[in-house]
């Protein structure tokens, strides 16, 4: 098996449990404070990675060229804005909605990949991609057909512009990514991944505590005092992050994003594990979609 592969699988279920985490902390914490947490707990864990790995692994930073940072802030601030209107769309409509809009990145990265990246995917993979994103449909409405027809009829709300918007905008994230990777020009694919992770994170963290500090100095205050519970979504989602970047060096973005989807399978299983619920014949079809589209992506990519 690919290495990229399971390093995917462990990203998404970090992925998974992040974002469950961020939306509690959306009690005391506005979207963009919400945001916030993820890089400003999540950086100093990926500059502590890179540094393990110079000084205990001997490894060496690679040469970051002016093209590379170019591409890291690019990516860095796209992932920025697709994640606050992500949760803006859970806000304004519901869970439901706004992950079933912003899995449409799947598609967006496919096709970056083909058009942009140079790239291409087989028809198999897309064919995969396109069944995953009907799970991933199913089980977020949590199996009930009628709901799904409500959810994808309903596309001038705003929860599903704001859904679909992150999820061409984390399109963008993931390509430049996957890009910036490629600019590194010695180096094996772990200290490759991490570096992209430390200078983008770096990076967000400047830009967010500057932003907030000037539209919503109060959130900084709030980040701070609520630490507790903020610090778990900084490590889950530096580890994800990780799992990412790692994967993107590996293998094209679009496979990558797409095998992720196998994050609401996560949910399924956790929400039944945990509440002792029986599932229902829609979510059992919306697992089976997702993963049976998985298996043709790796089949055919």
């Amino acid at each position: 098996m690919p290495l990229w592969i399971p390093i995917t699988v462990f990203a998404a279920l970090c992925q998974n449990i992040r974002t469950t985490m961020q939306q509690k902390i959306r009690g005391v914490l506005s979207v963009d404070g919400a945001n916030f947490v993820r890089y400003l707990y999540g950086a100093p864990l990926a500059l502590g990675a890179l540094t393990f790995l110079v000084l205990g692994t001997g490894r060496h930073v690679p040469s970051l060229s002016a093209s590379f940072l170019l591409l890291v802030t690019i990516a860095g601030i796209a992932q920025i804005v697709a994640t606050s209107l992500m949760i803006h769309a859970f806000s304004l409509r519901n869970f439901a909605v706004g992950t079933v809009y912003s899995k449409t990145e799947t598609v967006f990265v496919a096709l970056f990949a083909t058009f942009i990246a140079h790239e291409p995917l087989k028809l198999g993979a897309w064919t995969g991609i396109l069944i995953c994103l009907g799970g991933v449909a199913i089980l977020s409405v949590r199996g009930s057909f009628a709901n799904i027809r409500s959810v994808l009829a309903d596309l001038t709300h705003k929860g599903a512009l704001y859904g679909i918007l992150s999820g061409a905008i984390f399109a963008i994230a993931a390509g430049t990514i996957r890009e910036a990777s490629k600019l590194l020009p010695d180096g094996d694919f772990m200290i490759r991944g991490i570096t992209v992770l430390a200078c983008m994170n770096t990076i967000q963290v400047v830009l967010m505590a500057a932003y907030l500090a000037r539209r919503d100095r109060p959130q900084l205050g709030k980040v701070w005092v609520n630490w507790r519970s903020s610090v778990w979504v900084g490590i889950f989602s530096v580890l994800g992050s990780a799992g990412w970047a790692l994967a993107m060096t590996l293998e094209n973005a679009a496979l990558v994003r797409a095998v992720g989807q196998i994050e609401l399978v996560f949910t399924f299983i956790s929400s039944h594990v945990v509440l002792k619920e029986r599932p229902s014949a829609g979510e059992w079809i919306g697992s089976i979609l997702i993963i049976g589209g998985v298996v043709l992506i790796l089949l055919f990519r």
